[in-house]
């Protein structure tokens, strides 16, 4: 199996990732055709030189690239699409699932006989505008080698995990990691502000040290000057993939209580409003009210 510029490619999911890494593919001279359950959302790529896609065309295209929001986005999408699947087409989900669901939209499409890679991302908006995410892939390690022409234009870094599944399974721990220390990094920077710091100067100071990563490099300033446009993580995004992580932990009765009381302050957030905003106003709902 074999790639090229030529290689027809449909692209589903125009949101805050899927239409920067749709519109890196166009810039690379890909001919790519996209489609989101919002047409409009689409219309800024049309004009990039992108053309709309109808899901019953779907068959036209040697690789489908799906960015969708959660379990049941991306089953409905493949329930719409699945009657047009061709055997050997590659589909290529980089939205973050939970294992269960992967691995049955996995056989969903073998039935098919196309392929299912799971490789969802890391590296938010800005690595999507950049090329620089990182990915998680999950499937036949042949398949992985031979989409390089797509993934080098997105990301700079591809990792074949294991089998399917394992890639979002890698994501969800990757997740866990940034949505547990998102909470912490607000009450770092609410800590901060109330003992007299100058919260503005927390990230310079402490790049370089222990404490330091890029989820705080990016939310501690945003924290201290509540700075939350544009929106890059929204709340309810990383608060769907934490949940999917203590429901992973479960499954192998395993207690992960850090995670468990971000997800709790996550959702809380989420519940006064905050679930389409971006993560960084979290700070909000830790500062005293």
């Amino acid at each position: 199996m074999s790639f090229n510029l030529q290689t027809k490619i449909a692209f589903l999911g125009m949101g805050l990732m899927g239409s920067r890494m749709a519109s890196r593919l166009l810039n690379a001279g890909f001919q790519v055709a996209v489609w989101n359950r919002t047409a409009s959302a689409c219309d800024e790529l049309v004009a990039q030189g992108a053309t709309k896609l109808n899901l019953n065309e779907i068959g036209q295209y040697p690789i489908v690239l799906t960015c969708l929001a959660d379990d049941s986005a991306v089953q409905a999408v493949i329930d719409q699409i699945a009657d047009y699947l061709q055997p050997q087409q590659v589909i290529v989900d980089f939205s973050s699932l939970s294992v269960d669901k992967t691995k049955s939209l996995a056989k969903q499409v073998q039935a098919k006989n196309a392929i299912w890679i799971d490789s969802p991302v890391s590296g938010g908006t800005i690595g999507a505008e950049q090329g620089s995410l990182v990915i998680f892939a999950g499937g036949d390690a042949q398949v992985i080698e031979s989409l390089a022409i797509v993934y080098d234009v997105l990301s700079q870094r591809v990792t074949r995990m294991g089998e399917t599944g394992t890639g979002q399974a890698t994501k969800i721990c990757n997740q866990l990691i940034v949505a547990a220390n998102s909470t912490l990094i607000a009450e770092a920077v609410a800590l901060a502000s109330l003992s007299g710091v100058d919260t503005t100067l927390l990230a310079p100071a402490l790049a370089g040290g222990f404490a330091d990563s890029k989820p705080f490099q990016i939310l501690a300033p945003r924290m201290a000057t509540h700075t939350f446009e544009p929106v890059q993580w929204k709340v309810q995004t990383l608060s769907k993939d934490l949940n999917n992580a203590v429901k992973l932990a479960e499954q192998f009765n395993l207690d992960i209580p850090v995670a468990k009381r971000a997800l709790s302050q996550l959702k809380d957030h989420q519940t006064q409003g905050f679930s389409e905003a971006d993560l960084a106003t979290i700070i909000q709902h830790v500062e005293p009210k």
